[in-house]
């Protein structure tokens, strides 16, 4: 119940013929810088986190191991 290549070639022809090449060529460039952007922005949370975890604060209301660690002494 797959699509066979013949279905996915029709497929193909038919997104061409609607929005043409230059239009599927800027679409495909904004994806890819969407995508490039959002990469950044959680490898930048992952960064910050470590940082503050390393400073033993909080970040948006989360608890740190470190702030756990104080807390049952």
């Amino acid at each position: 119940m797959g699509i066979s290549v013949t279905q996915l070639l029709i497929i193909l022809v038919i997104v061409v013929v609607l929005f043409g090449t230059k239009r599927l060529r800027n679409i495909g460039g904004d994806l890819g810088g969407a995508i490039k952007g959002f990469r950044s922005a959680v490898k930048d949370g992952d960064e910050d986190k470590k940082i503050a975890e390393e400073d033993g604060e909080t970040i948006d209301g989360e608890v740190t191991s470190e702030q756990k660690d104080k807390s049952e002494k």
